[in-house]
């Protein structure tokens, strides 16, 4: 009975105090109860006013253990205790806020699936280049495992950013920071091939100078891209979870393997800090101990 009358005035915190949304106090109150239903069914009963710690992180264990609570369930549960105990001490129900060091479990980082250098290949194989979109998709594949753009890199990619003489592309990425990019010859004779095809079309005056364009004349959007590169996944019987993104990590991860310095990657890539790139690094064991045997000194023979 004790638990409704904090859960009651918590409500009422939240509502007046937090100026907080109905959907939002539902979740928080939905999050207390469920901590009221374990204090009652493991705790005798205890007020919330004298749980401890210890207690709360026994809770946290059980919905994680017997409730399989996702880590974002439980961060959004722990946040809605941390809101219920701030009330109390707000209300001076409590002197001394007893889970104020308690921890939210550390989000799992979980990782793109990679392409195979053999499932790329797929994928730009089964690209028909006798339809009008051909040379184009092909042209988007390449650029974006071959130099590993993010799709609204590529979509807003101009054409006066390409120096293929001298092997790179300009690019415009996130914050409009720019960064040099070099490309392959792979790419630069896909993208050349298209834009032969694109030299014909009629094109609006406002996207003359975008790389990719639709039928229309228009600016490509991202969701045309993503839609393309699902397309040529599934037609070339790769049943991963495919985005553009995975042609950016695929490249990302293939020069990594293939012994390419982190500092360099992370240039190409255009992260602002290291720790972005070494989410890339996810390399198997196999790689680790060559890289070992071929550059610690205690293991050169």
């Amino acid at each position: 009975m004790i638990w409704s009358t904090y859960i009651k005035g918590f409500k009422t915190f939240l509502q007046l105090e937090k100026s907080l949304s109905s959907n939002t106090i539902t979740a928080y109150l939905s999050d207390i109860e469920l901590f009221e239903n374990y204090s009652n069914q493991f705790l005798s009963a205890k007020s919330p006013t004298s749980i401890t710690l210890q207690e709360a992180e026994d809770f946290i264990v059980y919905i994680h253990r017997e409730l399989l609570l996702s880590e974002r369930s439980q961060m959004r549960i722990i946040s809605g205790i941390r809101a219920f105990y701030q009330y109390l001490l707000f209300e001076n129900l409590i002197d001394k806020n007893p889970i104020e060091l308690l921890e939210s479990p550390k989000p799992i980082k979980r990782l793109p699936d990679t392409l195979s250098f053999s499932e790329i290949n797929q994928i730009i194989n089964i690209i028909d280049l006798s339809k009008p979109e051909g040379d184009r998709n092909k042209a988007i594949v390449e650029i974006m495992y071959g130099c590993g753009l993010r799709v609204s890199e590529v979509v807003d990619l101009k054409i006066s950013n390409l120096f293929f003489e001298d092997g790179f592309v300009r690019i415009v990425g996130k914050g409009n920071k720019e960064r040099i990019v070099p490309i392959g010859n792979h790419a630069i004779k896909a993208i050349n091939f298209y834009l032969i095809d694109r030299s014909k079309m009629n094109i609006k005056p406002e996207f003359q100078d975008i790389l990719f364009v639709n039928r229309r004349g228009s600016q490509l959007t991202r969701a045309m891209i993503f839609t393309i590169i699902k397309q040529l996944a599934a037609a070339a019987g790769i049943h991963k979870n495919i985005s553009p993104h995975t042609l950016r990590h695929s490249f990302a991860t293939h020069l990594v393997e293939g012994g390419a310095d982190l500092r360099a990657v992370q240039e190409m890539l255009g992260h602002s800090s290291i720790t972005t790139t070494e989410i890339y690094t996810h390399l198997d064991q196999r790689f680790l101990r060559k890289t070992l045997e071929q550059f610690h000194p205690l293991s050169k023979k």
